[in-house]
């Protein structure tokens, strides 16, 4: 993992336009080859990004550039879009590469990765004509908890919490933020499981186009028999 800090801007062409404006950043360009930009405020979500397929590039400065202080000049370009990140870097801080090795992956408490376990096995709880296409969908900024595909053939994300609350719905908008960039899965609907969810994070899932689905672990795990209650 490569750690940039810089004075940069950056412009996101393709599918989308934005532009971060001048500014002291961090650059993190990772062994599979993503390149993320962050603030030092706005918690850990990236200002921007590219996903892989991709690759970087880094070239000088054109004298339009160089007048306004840009001494190197990075191209991230998606491999199977049109999709390009372009970094204009006028001035460098820090400059570090690190072996990492081999990530285990997050390890979840065991009631969560039961609830993930559980409801893969009962995929129809998400709706009549879902299909399960796997557990822990690896992304470039971590696993998705399942991946599904509804019954029109539309993919599906599913983030799952104990309790749910407004950190658990950013996260899964990051994925879908990142997901939906891929053409292979695009377009992807966001749904947030889990036992108890928060009002403001059902609120804020609502804004976002998110479904939201109340997981009951004991009738799911066979000890409560929903069918027999009186009330």
């Amino acid at each position: 993992m490569r750690l940039v800090v810089a004075e940069c801007s950056a412009r996101y062409s393709g599918r989308l336009t934005a532009h971060l404006p001048l500014a002291t950043r961090l650059l993190v360009v990772k062994a599979d080859g993503s390149v993320l930009l962050h603030s030092d405020g706005g918690s850990y979500k990236p200002l921007n990004w590219m996903s892989p397929p991709c690759t970087m590039s880094v070239g000088e400065p054109d004298d339009e550039a160089r007048s306004r202080g840009v001494v190197e000049v990075w191209t991230v370009q998606h491999r199977k879009s049109d999709d390009r990140l372009e970094i204009e870097l006028h001035a460098t801080h820090h400059d570090s590469a690190h072996d990492l090795g081999v990530d285990p992956g997050l390890i979840k408490d065991g009631v969560e990765a039961h609830l993930q376990e559980m409801l893969a096995a009962q995929i129809e709880l998400l709706g009549d004509g879902h299909t399960l296409v796997r557990r822990e969908y690896m992304t470039a900024i971590g696993p998705v908890d399942i991946l599904a595909k509804d019954g029109d053939g539309g993919s599906v994300a599913v983030e799952i919490k104990r309790r749910g609350d407004i950190d658990g719905v950013e996260q899964l908008t990051r994925y879908l933020e990142l997901m939906n960039r891929d053409p292979l899965l695009a377009p992807v609907r966001g749904v947030f499981a889990a036992q108890e969810i928060k009002p403001q994070a059902r609120v804020l899932a609502t804004d976002r186009g998110i479904s939201c689905l109340v997981l009951d672990y004991d009738a799911m795990r066979g000890v409560d028999d929903v069918d027999s209650r009186l009330f």
